[in-house]
């Protein structure tokens, strides 16, 4: 039975939407979805670790029941912080505080349809001997049947994998693309690299129909239209 940490990153600065992490999503704070799918994996709330440098965004995660025992240093929050530096803090302070866990969950509060089915599902992926498990919707473009390249000799577009010849996207090889929703990660491995450099990842499926990541504002009227629809369909 794995034992994880819950790490929430939420900045105070969004320039695609202003105080997005705080903002009435469908009535709801955006960051309480996340808080609230986490919760219901059945995590504790000392397992749930809100990281933020904005004290409104911790108000807010308070006014939900979650304490914030700590705050992301301002170093920590600006437009070319990393994310391994943020988990890197978090499970310090993890330490610090004497929790025990096993894997990491990152939980992006631009996810707010994501399940907890879905982490359960990634969860149940994951085993100390890979690097990262990560949730991951199909590509809207695949790399052997319509994604293409420009030849830089040439200037002419080539496919971008294989030989160009299948006829029918379902005949060529799954590609798929991460959602931003989970990542399971392993705490040995974020200590010792960057998620990008991970060579074991396993993909954890998702529908597109709750894989919307909250960038501008044109994805925040998309997921409440979606959002209103699986209201109206309970």
């Amino acid at each position: 039975m794995l034992t994880p940490i819950y790490i929430i990153p939420a900045r105070g600065g969004s320039k695609g939407i202003p105080h997005k992490n705080i903002r009435p999503l469908a009535g709801k704070p955006l960051i309480v979805y996340s808080i609230e799918a986490a919760r219901a994996t059945g995590a504790p709330d000392s397992h749930i670790l809100l990281s933020t440098d904005d004290k409104e965004i911790a108000r807010v995660a308070q006014e939900a029941g979650l304490p914030v025992p700590f705050m992301r240093p301002d170093e920590l929050a600006t437009d070319t912080s990393g994310s391994r530096e943020v988990i890197l803090h978090a499970m310090d302070e993890a330490d610090r505080m004497g929790l025990a866990y096993d894997c990491v969950v990152l939980l992006q509060p631009t996810s707010p349809l994501r399940t907890a089915d879905d982490i359960r599902a990634a969860l149940g992926l994951y085993t100390p001997d890979i690097d990262m498990v990560v949730s991951v919707v199909p590509a809207a473009s695949n790399p052997y049947y319509n994604c293409f390249e420009t030849d830089r000799a040439t200037g002419y577009l080539h496919i971008s994998k294989g030989d160009g010849l299948y006829t029918r996207r379902q005949d060529a090889p799954d590609a798929w693309e991460y959602n931003g929703a989970v990542y399971v990660i392993n705490p040995e491995s974020i200590r010792r690299m960057p998620l990008g450099a991970f060579p074991r990842r396993v993909p954890s499926p998702m529908p597109r129909n709750r894989s919307i990541d909250l960038d501008t504002p044109l994805d925040w009227t998309i997921a409440e239209v979606v959002m209103a629809e699986n209201q109206s369909g309970q």
